[in-house]
């Protein structure tokens, strides 16, 4: 009791730390600006960014430092371009380097007060007219297609720095992918960072007061305020050396991953460090490494506007209904426990589950007490509906139960209140489980969350067939012949939310070529979904088409669906769906990616995937539910059976659509399918007897490159030698695993590893520091052993 005091103490000193910027206001800024900076991509690599770093040391530094001289020579605040502003940023992030580069060229750090970002929709036209007047040949905004298509000459300047801006760039490049997720944004999240941040920094100081060397290693969410501190040059240097008595390090140029190295054990030691400090978790939901940013699928923007939705199309989209999820990531960890009688002492665990479980998390799962475990941490983390409870049971050796307590999510989620909790709960004894022991026994339970957001919407298509629930989505033994049945769209209760058919069309003359998808709801409504005239398909009464681009087997998009939106569909799994490393794979021709194209997402986002081989569709989008799932009927019978080979496109030319006749030997399927079932990927839209089957756990591997593997409900695995995580962060992609939803309605965590990045210092000076990661996976499960605070690691900080 007197320890937790202690850290409680501990706790309030951080949060006194003074920081003379709102960081929460800056943060909701700088993620604006990482915005708008990926939409523009070309700023990331080659010749346009060679011209971004020219145009930023010929003209934005010069004209930055005559307007902090005097203020006078504009009017209204300075607003950089768009391409200066991201050099100028990715330099900042290197605060040493870039006060001394300053100093060298211009006598005095140039700092950003009264500066606006370009993305802010503020007026530009003084500070155009200014830069005008200063470089009457060069014009204020990069052109775009000048510096691609002529490179020139860069001139050698007399103030220049010689630091490696490129890299610099390159190695910040990956960062918006680890902070892009919506709950990022919520404003509970950043304050929460913010206080964070300060107990982060706070360890720094108290470790070179006591010259304890520690390579300390943020989480993304630290990382974030960390760096946005950094932008504020002048409010970073007063505050840190008042704090420390010195500018804190933030070179991201070491990135290795490997283990024993210094991030890989930093992370380690920072953990510990910071759990035994302020007896609070150090992991974080929502903050840990989503593993490598997915590969693009095209290189150059393609911006499309279409046409604005219509009354007609909302009516449409009433055609179906179906259940909106909710969900939320959660990080558990059983911290302690307390009045154990001594007969079970180092011989028990702990079973969770959800008292009412949800479409998201529904198995029972095991943990151990770090306290008994030797000091092993082991940490569960999985993706469930923000809503009920989660309930724990102690249970011994001999699996018979010492009692049982919950936790409630609602209290803390509706609504967002906090995102995290660490609290003894007393435990009920069951009756076997009763003791003569004067105190009850307790658990000491940490749980962290992050906002709710809308969960993905996953749908089924499933063939007709005599008994829908007791079939558990598969067809019958023996050989079915499928003419003309009718395809269920269920949702993940098994809840039919409408029944597709392809036939030839009604008019009263039909040609070969003229085929329609009826939809028929349960109550006999009736609905032409789509239509196709030997060309294209026509969906939803002409708001959409759908038509080939493309073949098989050559790089780009296969099919494209446009109406209101533009979208494109990719074989395999593309973006956020892309398979991580070390995944059991199954084939990527099993899967359809779609893919929106807009001026937001002018690169792509990835909005729905396809499988074709258990037919499941998760529309991440809900404008794209409806005409994802009529686009989904067509393709997959087409994709599926046919493997789009030359002859099942003479079909798709004559009927819209390969042949419904072929009987299928199911028998033969079932066995391949449940052979497949035991090795399931990181993909989540599986069917639900799978999941039936093997519970949709994922495991992290004992690679240290975030390996997932399938596995039944119970399995975890450990990680030796305290390699929880990891860190990476700006300083470039991760070792692996994170990413993409896990499997079954138990779903897993999307991401899991480390943090930003790292830095070090002597107590005397400033050293290198580093970026990189070790990404862990989707996982159900998760061990390791906390570094020795006394590795050889270098002191002070962080991130990348």
């Amino acid at each position: 009791m007197e320890k937790e005091k202690e850290q409680t103490l501990e706790w309030i000193k951080a949060q006194k730390i003074e920081i003379s910027v709102d960081l929460f206001a800056a943060a909701k800024k700088h993620l604006h600006f990482l915005r708008a900076v990926d939409r523009n991509r070309w700023l990331y690599d080659g010749p346009a960014l060679e011209r971004a770093i020219h145009r930023y040391n010929a003209y934005w530094l010069p004209l930055l430092a005559k307007y902090t001289e005097s203020s006078s020579i504009c009017e209204g605040q300075l607003v950089p371009p768009l391409d200066c502003e991201w050099v100028w940023h990715c330099h900042r992030l290197n605060p040493v380097r870039y006060k001394s580069d300053c100093e060298q060229f211009y006598g005095r750090v140039l700092d950003n007060s009264g500066i606006v970002s370009s993305v802010n929709g503020n007026n530009k036209s003084q500070t155009e007219t200014l830069w005008k007047r200063l470089y009457p040949t060069e014009p204020y905004d990069l052109d775009l297609d000048k510096a691609i298509s002529e490179p020139e000459d860069v001139p050698v300047l007399e103030k220049c720095t010689t630091y490696d801006l490129v890299s610099a760039v390159k190695r910040q490049s990956p960062f918006y992918y680890q902070v892009s997720r919506a709950h990022v944004d919520n404003d509970v999240f950043l304050q929460e960072a913010v206080a964070r941040y300060k107990a982060f920094l706070y360890l720094i100081k108290r470790n070179r007061e006591r010259s304890i060397k520690l390579f300390c290693v943020p989480t993304y969410d630290i990382d974030l305020i960390w760096h946005t501190h950094q932008l504020h040059a002048l409010s970073y240097y007063k505050d840190l050396t008042k704090m420390i008595g010195k500018v804190l390090e933030h070179d991201d140029t070491d990135s290795d991953r490997s283990k024993g190295k210094k991030l890989d054990t930093g992370f380690s030691g920072t953990t510990a460090q910071w759990e035994e400090t302020f007896g609070r978790r150090y992991w974080k939901a929502g903050a840990m490494n989503r593993g490598n940013t997915p590969k693009p699928v095209i290189t150059s923007p393609y911006v499309w506007s279409g046409k604005k939705s219509t009354a007609k199309e909302e009516e449409f989209q009433n055609v179906i209904q179906y259940q909106e999820v909710k969900v939320t990531e959660v990080i558990l960890e059983i911290v302690g426990i307390k009045n154990l009688p001594d007969a079970h002492k180092g011989k028990v665990f702990v079973v969770f589950s959800k008292t009412q479980p949800d479409s998201l998390f529904n198995a029972e799962r095991r943990l151990t007490i770090l306290s008994e475990s030797c000091g092993e941490k082991q940490v569960a983390l999985f993706q469930c509906e923000p809503t009920g409870e989660l309930s724990f049971q102690l249970m011994s050796s001999k699996s018979k139960s010492l009692g049982f307590t919950t936790l409630s999510l609602s209290e803390f989620l509706f609504p967002v209140t906090k995102l995290s909790v660490e609290k003894w709960l007393e435990l009920t004894p069951t009756k076997r489980g009763k003791t003569d022991h004067p105190n009850p026994i307790s658990l000491r339970v940490a749980v962290s969350f992050t906002p709710p957001t809308r969960s993905p919407t996953v749908l089924h298509l499933v063939q007709a067939r005599q008994s829908l629930k007791d079939s558990c989505f598969f067809p019958m033994i023996g050989k079915v012949h499928l003419a003309k049945s009718f395809t269920h769209v269920v949702d993940e209760t098994e809840t039919e939310v409408i029944s597709l058919q392809m036939r030839n069309s009604n008019d009263a003359a039909p040609k070969a070529d003229k085929r329609q998808v009826i939809g028929v709801k349960e109550c006999g409504e009736t609905y032409v979904l789509a239509e196709y005239d030997g060309t294209f398909w026509s969906l939803l009464d002409s708001k959409w088409s759908l038509k080939q681009t493309g073949n098989p087997g050559v790089d780009g998009p296969l099919f494209e669906l446009s109406g209101t939106r533009m979208v494109k569909y990719y074989s395999g799994r593309k973006l956020e769906y892309e398979p991580k490393h070390g995944a059991k794979l199954r084939s990527e021709q099993d899967f359809l990616t779609a893919v929106e194209y807009s001026e937001q997402h002018p690169y792509g986002k990835a909005v729905e995937l396809l499988d074709l081989k258990f037919g499941s569709i998760e529309a991440n989008e809900k404008w794209l539910v409806l005409p994802g799932i009529v686009s989904s009927f067509i393709l997959s019978d087409l994709l599926k059976k046919e493997g789009f080979s030359a002859a099942a496109k003479d079909t798709v030319r004559a009927n819209g659509m390969t042949e419904e006749s072929k009987e299928i030997d199911v028998l033969s399927q079932v066995k391949q399918e449940e052979e497949t079932m035991m090795n399931v990927d990181t993909t989540r839209p599986v069917m639900l007897a799978m999941e039936k089957i093997n519970g949709g756990a994922r495991c992290f591997s004992k690679e240290l490159s975030g390996t997932v593997f399938g596995g039944k409900s119970g399995d975890m695995v450990e990680e030796e030698g305290g390699h929880c995580g990891g860190c990476g962060g700006c300083g470039g992609g991760c070792g692996g695993g994170g990413g993409g939803r896990c499997g079954g309605r138990c779903g897993g965590m999307t991401e899991m590893g480390g943090c930003g990045g790292s830095c070090t210092g002597g107590s005397t000076g400033c050293g290198n520091c580093g970026g990189g990661c070790r990404a862990g996976s989707c996982g159900h499960m998760m061990k390791n052993n906390n570094a020795d605070e006394n590795d050889e690691a270098i002191t002070d900080v962080v991130a990348t």
